[in-house]
């Protein structure tokens, strides 16, 4: 493998000190999830502020778009609001990239991690005094996820200089676990909330909890940029260096494409109502809804919980490519059956390729790339991971209604595997990378 393609970011100075014990482990602790990283004090913390977040964020979530439908009645407008948050946070994800390789990375995440928690207040207050203004609702949307594209990157960069490189995988599988249940558990605990105490109540349990995020951040160590690599500014020459960078390096890229591939053309959730409510009617449109749309993140919990079996293993351009093209097979198993219980089966199978992927995609963006570049790699990585599925959104959607939903999620799934194994035929850069 070309050197100029890996860095060895064991041998950057981290900020802990506990070496765990020994990794060997026997029996059916092989197959659970490997939590060495959760030894490092650090690493803990920052993982527990995670926790905080993935189900707390939920609640705002799930609370915005149906105070937002019990003003104006209207799904248009939630869907308004939607691209009113992707904007910005699109473009300070970016930019959050650019300045988390500029400055103390823990300032930056404690600065963020505040202007998401008073934003979570602005929230309450407006829903506690009956504004009733969409306009308000839409520019604190705007301006949490603002907040949240400069967050992410900090965060995620910060992993390789908390734990070791052998490491990373089971990091990684650590916070997609929490992320992932935050999807299944934030919903459903708003649901139970809301006719209980109502929705101004649920956005203020977000913003005390928050206060949790900010004290773990408190607790961190400095990460200012190493000695010798920091830029002096976060401006666009900055973040078109980042692009460069990843064009001048082929395992970052193809990481990327193989994201972009998998979430485009596999990702089939915006079929999932015209599923239940015409393929898989006779179950009950509301059970089958519900079902379609927990499959994939509960399979995703679950091989986290498993993902002792793989968070050790070395070659991680070939679990890329393996596991993007068993998420393609998998989704294209859920269109091709009729019967409700086996799309979700074939949709929980998806899941799990999805965690595998995001373990092993995330380990190559850490390690393959040097820490002056990690706060950019991990802004366009937010970029990709947030942009992905609502592109699949439009082209699912306009392929289910020209060919119907189950030929749509078929050919998409098998469209996956083709693509997946051409690129990975084409370009040998993934295939060889190895840590």
């Amino acid at each position: 493998m070309d050197t100029s393609e890996t860095t060895d970011s064991s041998a950057e100075p981290r900020a802990d000190a506990p070496e765990p014990a020994g990794a060997d482990r026997r029996g059916w602790r092989r197959w659970a999830m490997d939590t060495r990283p959760l030894r490092r004090p650090a690493y803990r913390r920052l993982w527990t502020s995670t926790i905080v977040t993935a189900v707390g964020s939920q609640l705002t979530a799930v609370a915005v778009p149906k105070q937002i439908y019990d003003i104006t009645g209207s799904s248009a407008w939630v869907g308004y609001a939607s691209l009113a948050g992707l904007v910005p946070m699109v473009a300070f994800a970016l930019w959050g990239g650019a300045v988390a390789d500029t400055v103390d990375r823990r300032k930056l995440l404690l600065v963020t991690n505040i202007g998401i928690a008073v934003t979570s207040l602005l929230f309450w207050l407006q829903a506690l005094t009956h504004l009733d203004s969409v306009a308000v609702l839409m520019v604190l949307l705007a301006l949490q996820q603002a907040f949240f594209g400069l967050n992410s990157p900090a965060r995620n960069a910060s992993i390789a200089r908390l734990v070791p490189a052998e490491e990373l995988p089971a990091a990684n599988a650590l916070g997609s676990t929490v992320m992932q249940t935050g999807l299944v558990a934030g919903p459903l605990l708003a649901g139970a909330l809301i006719p209980v105490i109502g929705l101004p109540e649920l956005y203020l349990i977000d913003a005390v909890a928050l206060c949790a995020t900010v004290w773990a951040v408190l607790r961190l160590p400095a990460l200012p940029p190493l000695s010798g690599t920091a830029v002096r500014r976060a401006g666009m020459r900055e973040i078109t260096a980042g692009f460069r960078y990843i064009s001048g390096h082929k395992v970052l890229l193809l990481s990327f494409l193989a994201d972009i591939i998998a979430m485009v053309f596999g990702m089939p959730r915006a079929l999932f109502p015209q599923l239940a409510a015409e393929t898989y009617a006779p179950y009950g449109e509301g059970l089958a809804l519900g079902l379609l749309f927990a499959a994939i993140p509960i399979g995703a919990v679950l091989g986290g919980l498993f993902s002792g079996t793989f968070s050790r293993a070395r070659r991680h351009g070939w679990m890329v490519i393996g596991s993007v093209t068993a998420w393609g097979i998998a989704v294209a198993g859920s269109g091709a059956t009729r019967n409700l219980w086996i799309a979700v089966a074939f949709l929980a199978a998806a899941g799990v390729a999805d965690m595998v992927s995001m373990v092993f995609r995330g380990a190559i963006l850490l390690s393959a790339a040097t820490d002056e570049m990690r706060g950019r790699m991990q802004g366009v990585f937010t970029v990709v991971v947030a942009g992905g599925p609502r592109l699949a959104d439009v082209l699912h959607g306009t392929a289910g209604s020209a060919f119907g939903p189950r030929a749509a999620v078929a050919g998409g799934g098998l469209l996956v595997v083709v693509l997946m194994l051409g690129l990975a035929a084409a370009v040998p850069a993934l295939r060889r990378y190895r840590v």
